[in-house]
């Protein structure tokens, strides 16, 4: 579009009376938007309409509004999708965090120093609005509305239902025989209602019922997926059979002791009335969104050797217990043992959780109901049981029969015509030796994305979802700030691939699984992105003449929006794109962009700086933020009044993955003393919400660290460091010990050249 630009700048908050309004008036000027409005108070009715009638008589089309953060009064400022509007921050980044008067510096300087920091911010804003141009959204060709659920369980059920309520069609995928999952085998089900102490009938049949009767789902039992391809909006899924017919027909594993209570008859035989084997429909169908509900599986204990898992008989763990429970009545005295103890003394059993101390009270009740003289033993090192689980917890304390205690088990044997369990530090200030029938211990509940490849993906960087380690097989990328999304957009999980939970938990996961997949397909359709940057209608745009076939933009993105050819050359997927630019960070040709952001608008920003070459004692830093983080805490900081260095000029980034090291070139090149990156935490105290842009951003500083090295300056002039969000007390002493080390060193020897 043809540009007409407005400048507005604000002198309320306190910015009329530290800054000189003039001086921004003319550093705007200087920039190429001359005539700079000032007014009071822009976020007045007032204030905005001065800047509406600019709009409507002047054709002003591109507002630059230097007052508060971008991060506050969002709507106020919004002046229609057809216009553009880019905000300066003078107030929680200038004004707010001004440095005390000192023995240093004397509040002259001071003073000085802020109104050169806010003209900085009023050209880099100018600047980043002529180098701005209005997004197209990218639109498909043709969107398919319909979900595609993965998971007949409690999760997938729910999903199911509550997609279709919404008016979406879906087709529900299982790949055993009948819907239910592991709730068919459930003897009986927490209590959901008050006073949370008694258990209740499984309702998993009553769901699995509304499911099948719902015109606007499409049930596929002994099913898989085969193949995911595609992008959000425009997924091709094509599906295989989930076990062949000799699969189906051979008998179902059954474990020593089930067989004994078949063989007694206090068991139902598990391969009676199989189904007939039915063949999946091989043809591929067209998705919008796709909801992984596929559940967990029980972790194997048997590498506890001194719990004879494997090697004793009547050792058995939660799960084989409940298929116990279900069949018949069940052993007289149970110890429950939630802990693998012996040298593992305080830790929990692999992927142990709330849910299995749960499992334990109910399974105790088990014993309780089925013998009036039946004692159960609960032994642990950590019982788990949130909200109103708690009067669970208490209803099983107050029964006389049921026991706990914390205890180290250290060894498990045969004696007297059952087994005794031995357990050290316990509550009773004792060592207990229990004889008991059975002992049942508390696998915890490993997600299927740990152990298999359960979603098949036809992407250039692989078929599986490739998550951090530290998720421990879990398939969330943000598990705090987007809990459903997966590291492939348009791909929720919920239940038990996305962490333990009970039923009702699952059940309120599973529907927030199922929006999310809705909010993925319309966006899509409105050619905008998902979390975290919701409702952006950029997305990369390449200049493929100028490609080297690199691959780095495919390898670095954490969403495996790029596909390549077979020359190499990126093949985009727009609508699988999350906008964090870390595919224009990775490009040496920087030949990938925005509209709305790009190498050329971040390049200029920084030269847009004044870097006086006569006065050692004002260098000028750049630090470079990500806009989840590091940004916001600095917003944070300026709104508590926290004083922050008035030699750091910062530009906000929507990733540290984005960082082009040409911009750290460019920085130094300029006279910039030194630059600084500030990004989302990552490794064990992971936080990046672009997955692993932080992490990039860090491996590529060692490669700008040699370069410096080349051109004969400090490698210590270009640093990175990681805050939370939380960091706002901190940050400004963060940046102030960089800018104290760059000092230390003595000014840029490019400064004037």
């Amino acid at each position: 579009m043809e540009k007409k630009y407005g400048a507005y700048i604000c002198a309320g908050c306190g910015i009329g009376e530290a800054l000189d309004m003039e001086g921004l008036v003319k550093a705007a000027g200087e920039s190429g938007i001359p005539g700079a409005k000032t007014h009071a108070a822009f976020c007045s009715a007032a204030g905005r309409e001065l800047i509406q009638n600019d709009i409507n008589n002047d054709g002003v089309n591109t507002v630059v509004l230097c007052a508060c953060s971008p991060r506050v009064f969002q709507d106020e400022f919004n002046f229609g999708a057809d216009k553009i509007t880019i905000r300066g921050n003078i107030r929680e980044q200038a004004v707010w965090c001004m440095e005390k008067p000192s023995d240093k510096k004397s509040a002259d300087t001071i003073k000085e120093y802020t109104q050169e920091l806010a003209s900085d911010y009023v050209r880099m804003a100018c600047t980043q609005a002529k180098k701005t141009e209005l997004p197209e959204p990218y639109k498909l060709e043709t969107l398919t509305r319909k979900i595609l659920v993965m998971g007949g369980g409690i999760a997938g059920l729910t999903a199911a239902k509550e997609a279709a309520d919404a008016g979406y069609d879906v087709t529900l995928v299982e790949r055993e025989e009948q819907l239910g999952g592991k709730a068919l085998g459930w003897r009986q089900q927490f209590p959901t209602k008050a006073p949370w102490t008694e258990l209740e009938e499984p309702t998993v049949a009553a769901m699995v019922a509304a499911v099948t009767g719902n015109s606007r789902i499409t049930v596929k039992t002994a099913t898989e997926v085969a193949r995911i391809a595609g992008a959000p909006g425009a997924l091709k899924v094509s599906f295989k059979s989930g076990k062949t017919k000799s699969e189906w027909d051979a008998p179902a594993k059954v474990t020593a002791d089930e067989q004994d209570l078949i063989n007694k008859g206090g068991m139902a035989d598990p391969n009676a009335g199989l189904q007939p084997y039915m063949a999946a429909d091989p043809a591929a169908e067209d998705f919008g969104g796709v909801v992984l509900a596929t559940g967990w599986t029980p972790a194997n204990v048997s590498e506890y050797a001194h719990l004879g898992h494997g090697t004793l008989k009547n050792v058995v763990t939660n799960a084989e217990f409940e298929r116990l429970a279900k069949a018949g009545k069940v052993p007289a005295n149970v110890a429950f043992v939630q802990s693998p103890g012996g040298s593992e003394n305080d830790m929990d059993f692999p992927y142990c959780n709330s849910v299995t101390s749960m499992v334990a009270l109910k399974q105790a009740k088990y014993v309780r109901a089925d013998n009036p003289d039946g004692r159960a033993y609960i032994l642990y090192q950590h019982m788990r049981t949130p909200g109103n689980m708690e009067m669970f917890y208490k209803g099983a304390q107050n029964d006389d029969g049921i026991f706990l205690t914390k205890a180290n088990v250290t060894k498990v044997e045969e004696g007297n015509g059952g087994l005794v369990v031995h357990a050290q530090n316990t509550l009773l200030n004792e060592d207990l030796a229990i004889e008991v029938d059975m002992v049942v211990l508390a696998a915890g509940m490993v997600p299927t994305t740990k152990e298999e490849a359960s979603i098949n993906l036809a992407y250039r960087q692989g078929p599986a979802f490739l998550d951090l380690e530290l998720f421990d097989g879990y398939a969330d990328s943000h598990f705090i700030c987007f809990p459903y999304e997966t590291r492939r957009t348009g791909v929720y999980t919920c239940g038990g691939v996305r962490k333990a939970m009970n039923m009702e938990e699952t059940i309120d996961d599973a529907t927030g699984a199922a929006l999310k997949a809705i909010q993925a397909i319309e966006s899509a359709d409105r050619g905008v992105a998902v979390h975290p940057r919701s409702g952006d209608g950029s997305y990369p745009e390449f200049f493929f003449q100028r490609c080297t076939q690199c691959k780095r933009c495919t390898e670095e993105c954490p969403f495996g929006a790029l596909d390549d050819d077979e020359k190499g050359t990126p093949k985009p997927n727009p609508t699988r794109c999350r906008r964090c630019g870390t595919c224009m960070g990775a490009c040496p040709e920087r030949i990938i962009g925005f509209k709305n952001y790009n190498i050329d608008m971040i390049g200029s920003m920084v030269k847009s700086v004044v870097v006086p070459d006569d006065d050692e004692a004002k260098l000028r830093f750049v630090v470079f933020v990500c806009e989840n983080d590091a940004y916001p805490a600095i917003d944070m900081a300026g709104m508590r009044r926290n004083t922050m260095n008035s030699l750091v000029r910062f530009i906000p980034v929507r990733c540290l993955g984005s960082v082009n090291m040409v911009w750290i070139k460019d920085a130094l090149s300029s006279g910039m003393d030194g630059v600084l990156l500030l990004g989302c935490k990552f490794g064990d105290d992971y936080q990046c919400h672009f997955v692993k842009g932080s992490e990039i951003a860090n491996k590529r500083m060692d490669n700008i660290g040699e370069t410096l090295k080349s051109l004969g300056l400090e490698p210590e002039r270009v640093g990175a460091r990681d805050v939370a969000i939380s960091d706002y007390d901190k940050v400004g002493d963060i940046v102030s010990a960089f800018v104290d080390e760059i000092v230390a060193l003595g000014p840029n020897p490019f400064k004037g050249f």
